[in-house]
């Protein structure tokens, strides 16, 4: 089904700022509501820097925060003093876009997504006076490869984990709904099935989708999730369960059923290639790699996009809401696909204020 989708290219972005409307029905039961005058956002200030590879930032009750780090598998805490390590996950497969990506923390229990010798897999351990306990599997058999793992995972509203899987480089599996690869998932945090899951038995929430890596929820619990596009189109979802979002069949709004089209979508990928996805106020934040800006965009039917004028800090790959109403970005420039500047990978942290 189609819905409201933004095209944002290079040139809008050069002479406007932001993008054009092309205006359908929204999926059934879904809403974006009106969002406000949009926020003034600038560099606060520097969190952490001499990082390796960050790719999940978690916040504990304390304020503080643990991050992943990609190829070595560290967890590290930050915020509260010196940067330390706290533990190093066993059984990660540092190779390619794989290793410690994704993690979560809820009722003293941390998630953590990696890549394991067989398989991508989410873990749990126990958080108990700063000290964190062996990992116990939570899902495994998520298909691996050296491109296209997904990794961010999320706790819904609802109580539920969220899990962004990609295609593992087959992009036919995002519409086998056997597979686990290229699709949306959602767990019990114990790792059971939901029995309101929209495939009865499957943890598998949404499908067709190629390399998702990033999942953020609303002031109304609706779900979005970033894409990579292949070489064309990256993508903003508003995610409904049962859902079909086109991948391989189309890349970008395909403009007919099944499949549902993106909100926001970017084109070229050069533009863009976004990972993580922070919202406040019903702005989404968007981190992107390649187009290396914080894109800012309106969740109402407008979808204004924006690119943060934040300076030159290079690939960006994580952007979380902090308790303190701040946000948090990292950077991604020591993965082999960047340029490193002084002090990368860094944290930083973002203020954000609401205009009258």
């Amino acid at each position: 089904m189609s819905r409201p989708y933004v095209t944002v290219g290079l040139m809008v972005f050069l002479l406007t700022g932001c993008g054009v409307q092309s205006t359908t029905e929204l999926p059934p039961g879904s809403s974006v509501r009106a969002a406000g005058p949009s926020p003034e956002v600038t560099v606060a200030g520097t969190v952490a820097t001499g990082l390796d590879v960050p790719w999940g930032i978690a916040f504990l009750p304390d304020g503080s925060a643990l991050v992943s780090e990609r190829e070595t598998a560290r967890l590290l805490r930050i915020g509260d003093g010196p940067t330390r390590t706290v533990a190093e996950v066993a059984g990660v497969v540092a190779r390619g876009e794989g290793g410690l990506l994704g993690i979560a923390f809820t009722n003293d229990q941390l998630y953590a997504y990696y890549t394991a010798r067989d398989d991508n897999r989410v873990v749990r351990m126990t958080w108990k006076d700063d000290v964190l306990g062996a990992a116990e599997p939570v899902l495994t058999g998520i298909p691996k490869a050296g491109i296209h793992n997904g990794g961010r995972i999320s706790f819904g509203p609802d109580g539920m984990l969220y899990i962004a899987t990609g295609d593992a480089g087959v992009a036919e599996t995002a519409q086998d709904p056997a597979s686990l690869a290229g699709k949306i998932l959602r767990i019990r945090p114990d790792g059971s099935i939901p029995p309101d899951n929209p495939f009865p038995g499957s943890p598998v929430f949404s499908t067709g989708h190629r390399n998702v890596q990033g999942l953020a929820f609303d002031s109304r619990n609706q779900l979005w999730a970033s894409e990579f596009g292949q070489s064309d189109v990256d993508e903003l979802n508003l995610i409904t369960a049962g859902s079909n979002y086109g991948w391989p069949e189309c890349e970008g709004a395909c403009g007919r059923d099944p499949y549902i089209d993106p909100f926001v979508q970017w084109q070229p990928t050069s533009t863009a290639s976004p990972s993580g996805i922070a919202i406040l106020d019903d702005y989404a934040y968007v981190a992107s790699l390649r187009g290396q800006v914080v894109f800012e965009v309106a969740l109402d039917d407008s979808g204004a996009t924006s690119r943060l004028a934040l300076g030159d800090l290079g690939r960006l790959r994580t952007i979380v809401a902090a308790p303190d109403g701040t946000l948090w970005l990292s950077t991604s420039n020591t993965d082999g696909r960047g340029d490193p500047r002084s002090g990368d990978d860094r944290i930083l942290q973002l203020a954000v204020t609401p205009q009258p």
